[in-house]
């Protein structure tokens, strides 16, 4: 549905924060399903831990934050700009189910609840195969910079 080129045209992020592959699917509006694949060459394994590397749970959140972007822009019909900034409002019920690791493929499935006044509330929930491996409702809103 949206390969790594037309993902770098819609999200600002870049390496090392970028952590949205492939989208698989998007339905306008409704939800998105999207990957990262987990690689032992992720920057963030060499401190997290080097004994035992594991992907920290708050950039599992903000792949899938990063996944509802993906989604509000397109239910919105728009490309950010230099003026617009994507932010976090908020994360509630976060819970993390099994550790992810390097050679893990993280599916990342994003519904939208609701969107009113500019903030936008998703459902969100990565696995690893049939394994759950976070969930959480992100809120997230829209901001024009100067």
């Amino acid at each position: 549905m949206m390969d790594i080129h037309q993902i770098l045209k819609q999200l600002p992020h870049r390496y090392p924060i970028l952590l949205v592959d492939r989208v698989l699917e998007i339905e306008k509006g409704k939800r998105i399903k999207a990957l990262k694949n987990v690689t032992i060459n992720e920057p963030f394994f060499n401190g997290h831990f080097p004994h035992r590397p594991v992907m920290p749970g708050v950039l599992m959140l903000e792949a899938l934050a990063q996944t509802a972007a993906l989604l509000a822009f397109d239910t919105l019909g728009t490309v950010p700009d230099d003026k617009t900034v994507y932010y976090f409002a908020g994360i509630d019920g976060a819970r993390f189910k099994r550790p992810v690791e390097p050679g893990d493929q993280l599916t990342l499935e994003v519904e939208l609840d609701r969107m009113k006044a500019g903030i936008f509330k998703f459902k969100a929930k990565a696995s690893v195969g049939q394994e759950l491996a976070v969930e959480a409702e992100l809120m997230c809103t829209m901001r024009t910079i100067a």
